[in-house]
């Protein structure tokens, strides 16, 4: 038996090296557009590859994807961050967690990943074919006929696992199946507002973030609300909280073409009431200082500082024994409940990721076979899923890949 997986990315590698272990007098035949495969993995965690994430529940590791986690949760119960982890500790690869959970190679190497799933799939016999971009899978008896420029291929078995290309997509289409459309998850946001701008390369470790226009769906509405760490940019916003909120409502924000109302708390581990008395006993406590030159806390950068003031019509110069209750009261708007108008969506480039593709109704889930298509395994980001940044995308492509080669040669040994 022949089997060809469309796409060289971690999903199709996964589930190429598990097939051929499994099922080893299967041919195997992995397909890839460009010149190199696996180009997502090596751009993965600014290129140090975020393998996983350290969570190891399947059901809290399920509540980290906006889209497919249903599906996934039980996905998990089989092949999870563990599994990721025994698997690369056996091929020699060592692994750390970082304090935010994710997890990469101690080598902060992407080509240490890149290199392991590569001499995987060569020890396995499987068969890369690169720069062979199909741009046709049509039916033929039992199997398929696979069509590139310069060549074809026929298989009785197919994986795609295309990510999030068009091409992709198409044949998924083209083979019978529907298509949730696929927009962008991750992405920053952009504020227009020039004197925010300047503050480029300032950072938060903890912002909340809530997004106040109306038009949420009700699973959007539980998560309007962001807290963590926040980057202000040259364009406007991001960080992880910001990747966190996109990706949690990024079918809303694509259907308001990313404008719409934003409000900003600064210092939410504060709070309004603790930060207003704070304020008040400054006002006894320094009377004499000068507003620009002694911050509340330091947790609040001096640049960050001087453009709230601003923002609130306040002086640099001012005494905060000369500030006035009603400028408190705008001061503490400005820090506590900034609202801010978003104009557009940038990207996130350690990431290009999108939701929607192939519904999960389409596909049997303990085998990740089409139930459209017979014979055609689906695996990766061309399902409708996509997680959190953080290792959990990647995880899914592990994770449904490994579930695919379980399954492809069974039947035909």
């Amino acid at each position: 038996m022949h089997i060809a997986v469309v796409g060289g990315g971690a999903a199709g590698f996964f589930g190429a090296i598990h097939a051929a272990r499994q099922f080893p007098t299967t041919r195997i035949t992995i397909l890839e557009a460009l010149p190199t495969p696996l180009t997502k993995v090596r751009i993965s965690g600014g290129g140090r590859c975020n393998v996983t994430h350290h969570c190891f529940d399947p059901l809290v590791l399920s509540q980290h994807y906006p889209r497919g986690g249903s599906a996934l949760r039980g996905l998990f119960s089989r092949f999870q961050p563990q599994n990721v982890w025994d698997w690369f500790a056996q091929a020699g690869v060592a692994l750390k967690t970082e304090a935010d959970g994710r997890v990469f190679p101690c080598s902060d190497d992407s080509d240490t990943i890149i290199q392991t799933l590569t001499a995987a799939a060569q020890q396995a016999n499987v068969h890369i074919q690169n720069q062979h971009k199909i741009h046709t899978i049509q039916r033929h008896g039992d199997g398929f006929h696979l069509q590139w420029s310069g060549g074809d291929m026929a298989c009785e078995r197919v994986l795609l696992a295309t990510g999030s290309s068009p091409l992709g997509y198409g044949l998924a289409r083209s083979l019978g199946h529907q298509l949730r459309p696929p927009i962008p998850a991750l992405f920053t946001l952009h504020i227009s507002d020039p004197a925010l701008r300047d503050l480029a390369g300032v950072s938060l470790p903890q912002v909340r973030l809530k997004w106040l226009d109306k038009g949420l769906s009700g699973a959007e509405q539980k998560h309007r609300e962001q807290q963590g760490a926040l980057l202000i940019t040259h364009w406007g916003i991001s960080g992880p909280v910001v990747l966190r909120l996109s990706s949690w409502l990024a079918r809303s924000l694509h259907g308001c073409q990313y404008k719409g109302q934003l409000q900003v708390n600064w210092l939410p581990a504060w709070g309004r009431e603790k930060l207003y008395q704070h304020c008040q006993s400054l006002r006894s406590q320094v009377p004499r200082k000068s507003l620009g030159n002694y911050r509340p806390t330091l947790e609040l950068p001096q640049r960050l500082w001087h453009y709230l003031l601003t923002s609130a019509q306040i002086p640099l110069e001012r005494r905060w024994g000369e500030l006035s209750q009603r400028d408190l009261e705008q001061l503490l708007l400005q820090i506590t409940a900034k609202v801010y108008t978003i104009s557009g969506k940038g990207i996130f480039k350690e990431e290009f990721v999108t939701c929607g593709g192939v519904p999960w109704g389409e596909v049997d889930s303990r085998t990740m076979q089409s139930r459209v298509c017979p014979g055609l395994y689906l695996a990766g980001e061309i399902l409708d899923m996509d997680g959190l940044t953080g290792g959990f995308n990647l995880q899914a492509a592990w994770t449904t890949g490994w579930v695919a080669g379980q399954a492809l040669g069974a039947g035909h040994e």
